[in-house]
């Protein structure tokens, strides 16, 4: 559906990356990966047509719908968080009005006039019936509360709630819509584990293409079955989930350090004879060759993914007590109206407590009564003897100053307890090493403003850890370091994280807050980590609206249920008739797969200064490059037409609904 070849992008004097080529289309599900700074916002804003790239092309069929979810919420919301949720179909609220307007015409004329509204009032009810407009309602509800809303949010303005709050109303709109081709820019930072859980049950049967980035492996491994990574510059696309790409990766970082390896001990040759004939003339012809070779050779560079890799390095902290914290019989809330009751918890030193529960269950709430903002309404808190408590939240990045140096937001933080440490050495331990540490904070990614408050809170020794969602917009290697520098982490950690993955490999208990209560678990139990979905079910795909190729992707999901349901015969008759279009949806699977590596391959060539030495070979490359996209673009519509009868020949053979 989409096309991607050629991309190039950079700010000033920083490439972003360069030479960026892909294909999005039905039933691909991608992962973009990276670290933070390398540009994977900007790609999915370039695909989105939020902004231009400075070189390369994006090929959208013609009444493509796409979708976009992005980091933080844009402009001022207005309506219910339902209406919001419903303009994911922005034909239905009007339609609806004028569903009862003709309604009213019809019964309060006669004659003509009565006969062309009821006319008016049969086309507008036959479209609401192609919307799926009666159960439109019902889906949005369904959706709202896979995403954590409370039934009674549904009629709430939007305009009152929280940005992490519309953001999941925005993504409910999407997941309403179906687009043909969804975006998501970290969807899951401001969901909870149930949420995520059901987002990823929703996304894994989803039935046309989807790009999304996430720092969450499980999320990534559960979702995609494509990995594209941004590093180094450029973007390679593994098949499979994280899993598989992990495996890939290291095999193709391995072929190329050795690759690296080869062509070092080949140039050490080529100039040791250099340096040997250079002053021979009965030599000079070889060694011009061998100079101008090594002029035009492309060095292959030995990859290298760790170099900006934060190490989150604690400073050793002082004993605390054994006891650090003691809750008993607590009743807690706001303007005397409890959140949560009879609070009982004892965190011992060197515990790792992960609060795990739906939003707006009493996490913070919990959070903020450890660290003393909030006083109990009923019940006793207690600290235990030298207990030093440092903590961080996702509003901290806000406090950041845009005009200040990272060196200079460290120094601040630390104050005089710096002390005889070097702050460069500690910018560089948190992943800001050399000139990096004098970047101005106004100038950083996300994900590295996300590293920055983090370094400013752990800089100081310190031995209770207090973390609220610590990875959001974190990149994946340091997801990866602070998950190590956690476990290993002397102290007691209390941490609020959807972060599945994280949470199984740091926490030695749980806490699940929900239903005003707080309950400990001894243990990671996944049950409550993954609790049902509020219905019991993943989310279902209405039928309406499809996009061309849903059937195909479906077969991945909920296809496969309906498909235990049909007897054998059915199943015998719905091969016979679907052969021939799944064996050509194949065939044109594989040559546009072919022309797509075609047209990246003449953008690379266009791209070769060498080539320009010859006018003639730039005529024929950009005559073959002009060629190769008119037959991509020619077999990206003759994919969609046959994804489309593919899918309607299957769709006869459904079985009834129950």
């Amino acid at each position: 559906m989409i096309t991607v070849s050629g991309l190039e992008k950079a700010y000033g004097t920083r490439t972003l990356f360069r030479e960026v080529s892909f294909g999005l289309s039905s039933g691909r599900r991608v992962a973009l990966v990276g670290g933070n700074g390398t540009g994977k916002t900007t790609l999915l804003e370039i695909l989105v047509g939020l902004q231009p790239a400075d070189a390369g092309e994006v090929h959208r069929p013609r009444g493509l719908r796409l979708g976009y979810l992005p980091q933080e919420p844009l402009g001022e919301p207005s309506g219910s968080v339902l209406d919001a949720v419903l303009g994911g179909v922005p034909e239905l609220r009007p339609l609806e009005r004028r569903l009862h307007e003709l309604a009213e015409r019809v019964a309060a004329t006669t004659g003509d006039e009565h006969d062309r509204a009821l006319a008016e009032l049969g086309e507008a009810q036959h479209r609401f019936e192609d919307l799926d407009g009666y159960a439109l309602e019902a889906e949005a509800r369904r959706i709202l509360a896979g995403l954590g809303f409370h039934p009674a949010d549904s009629d709430r303005p939007l305009a009152e709630m929280s940005g992490g709050w519309r953001m999941r109303a925005t993504l409910g709109a999407l997941l309403l819509a179906r687009p043909d081709v969804l975006v998501l820019d970290e969807p899951t930072n401001h969901l909870d584990t149930d949420s995520v859980a059901w987002l990823e049950d929703t996304l894994a049967a989803w039935a046309g293409a989807l790009l999304f980035v996430s720092h969450d492996r499980d999320f990534i491994d559960a979702v995609a079955n494509r990995v594209l990574e941004l590093a180094g510059g450029t973007a390679t696309e593994y098949v499979g989930g994280f899993a598989e790409f992990v495996v890939a990766r290291e095999e193709r970082l391995e072929r190329a350090r050795a690759a690296a390896a080869q062509q070092h001990k080949e140039l050490e040759r080529v100039e040791r004879f250099i340096e040997r004939f250079r002053y021979k003339a009965t030599k000079a012809r070889q060694v011009q060759s061998r100079v101008k070779t090594l002029a035009k050779l492309e060095r292959i560079e030995a990859p290298d993914h760790s170099a900006l890799v934060a190490r989150f390095a604690f400073p050793p902290p002082r004993r605390s007590a054994r006891v650090v914290a003691q809750l008993s019989g607590v009743d807690v809330g706001y303007d005397g109206v409890p959140v949560l009751r009879g609070v009982d918890l004892v965190v011992e030193r060197g515990d790792k407590v992960a609060f795990v529960g739906p939003n707006g269950a009493g996490k913070t709430t919990l959070v903020r009564l450890l660290l003393g903002e909030l006083d109990p309404l009923a019940g006793d808190v207690q600290l235990g003897a030298n207990v030093d408590v440092a903590s961080f939240a996702q509003h901290h990045i806000e406090r950041l100053r845009p005009e200040r140096t990272v060196l200079d937001e460290l120094k601040a933080a630390a104050g005089p307890r710096l002390g005889a440490r070097n702050p460069r050495t500690v910018a560089g331990s948190f992943g800001f090493p050399g000139e990096l540490a004098d970047r101005r904070v106004g100038d950083l990614s996300g994900g590295e403003r996300t590293r920055l408050a983090l370094a400013c809170a752990l800089v100081n020794p310190v031995n209770l850890l207090v973390l609220d969602e610590p990875t959001n917009h974190l990149d994946l290697p340091s997801c990866d370091v602070l998950e190590d520098a956690l476990a290993a982490y002397p102290g007691t950690v209390i941490l609020v994280t959807h972060d599945r993955h994280l949470i199984r490999n740091v926490a030695t208990s749980l806490v699940e807050v929900r239903g005003g209560v707080a309950r400990h678990h001894l243990g990671v139990d996944e049950s409550v980590l993954r609790p049902p979905a509020p219905d019991g079910t993943a989310m279902n795909p209405p039928g309406r609206r499809r996009g061309p190729g849903e059937g195909a992707a479906r077969a991945e999901g909920a296809a496969r249920k309906e498909g235990r349901r049909v007897t054998a015969g059915e199943r015998e008759r719905r091969g016979a008739a679907t052969k021939q279009l799944r064996a050509r949806v194949a065939r044109l699977e594989r040559e546009l797969t072919r022309a797509e590596a075609d047209v990246a391959e003449l953008q690379r060539r266009l791209a070769d200064p060498a080539l320009y030495d010859d006018p003639e070979q730039v005529r024929e490359a950009a005559t073959a490059h002009e060629a190769a996209k008119d037959q991509a673009a020619a077999l990206t519509d003759a994919w969609v037409q046959a994804h489309t009868e593919l899918d309607d020949a299957e769709a006869r053979f459904a079985p009834p609904a129950p």
